[in-house]
């Protein structure tokens, strides 16, 4: 069997305010076109389908063009639920869906439910779908830590325990591996265990473009309640003995170990992610065990530059020229800013999003970190101020500050008058 393991499509997300939405759809498009041409059996999108909770129309419509693409050259397709992703909304409609192919995975009770498919080069693959866990709801219902680490564990162990009498293993289930390209597990002889998870794997190389995992947004429990979770690495050992642990969360393609990899984001959605070669694994299966693994590129999309330098050497070097019909973020060094800079420099590049002014020989004083400036703000509009240019990646204008201040006082008001004091 030939499995495609892509994750965080992030569909309906923006770049420094641009719409991506037709990248999304070309890079989607490059997905159906492999499994045509390679003749891939199953598509694995291991969490972030969604870039918010709330996806717009157009993000809806375009998941189900290309789930219905995908079935229809020939894939079957699991997804699970990211910290992106609202379980409930995603989850809608999944036991009609896998009748046709497309089998979703977003809550705890359905981590006993593999996807068990015949493979064509003999034996079963059974595919796992850990959906993302916010930990104090997972730990609470299952009565242990409420951190990443334990709740990944649990949910492993019972995965283990489900193929060990699903599957016929003996002992521990997923044992200690066997030696060899697959590792090989003692779920059955000629099962191969596939277990899809989306989470923080200690080790893992992050970028700019992912959001701290139950940090920034309020997870939502099965039955919609809010939850704030809390951050953790897991340590990729948890999936020891597993045929093959296919990751999402971060957004570059990397291996942990043989058998643990993250797929990436099949699109850039930060620059520093310009470098980043983007696209996802090819997994070949045969008589219960993991025989390959080789990457599969995407292109879709405008690629990034990142530039740095004197404004006269940005707007007349040619050795910039190839960053002319790219997205760009452009720093400029000169000590003294140069007058109307971003205008300039637009007219060469097209594509700048983010424009930095740093001027060399300047010691910088503005905290480094998000954790920094938070520390930093005096007050409670310079918080909100603050949280909105890191998630959005520039600052909030006038109107919009204005707007927070205005929120911000009636909030007072309220918990002044004993309106708020439950909040």
């Amino acid at each position: 069997m030939l499995i495609l393991h892509t994750s965080d499509w992030h569909l309906g997300r923006s770049f420094h305010g641009t719409g991506m939405l037709q990248s999304q759809r070309e890079v989607l498009d490059q997905m159906v076109a492999t499994v045509r041409e390679r003749g891939v059996d199953l598509v694995l999108v291991a969490g972030d389908v969604y870039d918010r909770a709330l996806p717009a129309a157009d993000a809806v419509e375009l998941l189900d063009a290309a789930l219905a693409d995908l079935v229809s050259a020939g894939a079957r397709v699991v997804l699970t639920s990211g910290n992106h992703d609202s379980s409930i909304r995603l989850g809608f409609g999944g036991h009609l869906m896998g009748a046709a192919g497309v089998h979703v995975r977003t809550r705890m009770d359905g981590l006993n439910l593999p996807v068990v498919l015949p493979d064509p080069e003999g034996g079963t693959v059974a595919v796992y779908g850990i959906p993302y866990l916010e930990p104090r709801h997972a730990g609470q219902v299952w009565d242990v830590e409420p951190n990443h680490p334990a709740v990944t564990a649990e949910a492993v162990r019972r995965i283990r325990e489900d193929a060990a009498e699903r599957f016929g293993a003996q002992g521990d289930a997923l044992g200690e591996p066997d030696e060899g390209p697959g590792g090989g597990t003692a779920a059955g002889a000629d099962t191969a265990i596939i277990v899809m998870a989306h989470l923080f794997a200690a080790g893992g190389a992050g970028s700019d473009s992912e959001r701290d995992i139950g940090a920034e947004r309020p997870a939502e429990t099965e039955a919609g309640e809010p939850l704030v979770g809390t951050l953790g690495q897991v340590p990729a050992t948890v999936f020891e003995g597993v045929d093959y642990a296919a990751l999402g969360h971060l957004h570059g393609r990397q291996r942990l170990a043989e058998t643990v990899r993250y797929s990436g984001s099949p699109l850039p959605y930060s620059f520093s992610e310009a470098d980043h070669t983007k696209g996802g694994w090819l997994v070949r299966t045969a008589s219960g065990r993991v025989t390959d693994v080789e990457p599969v590129d995407f292109s879709a999309g405008r690629r990034l530059a990142v530039l740095r330098g004197r404004i006269h050497d940005l707007l007349e070097g040619a050795e910039y020229a190839w960053a002319e019909d790219r997205w760009c973020q452009i720093t400029v060094t000169d000590q003294v800013r140069p007058p109307q800079a971003y205008r300039r420099l637009k007219e060469r590049y097209e594509g700048l999003l983010n424009f930095i002014l740093d001027p060399e020989g300047v010691t910088a004083t503005a905290p480094s970190t998000y954790a920094a400036r938070l520390a930093a703000a005096t007050t409670d509009l310079q918080v909100c101020t603050g949280f909105v240019e890191h998630v959005r990646q520039r600052p909030a204008t006038a109107s919009e500050a204005e707007l927070l201040d205005t929120a911000l006082d009636e909030s007072r008001s309220r918990t002044e008058q004993g309106e708020g004091s439950a909040a």
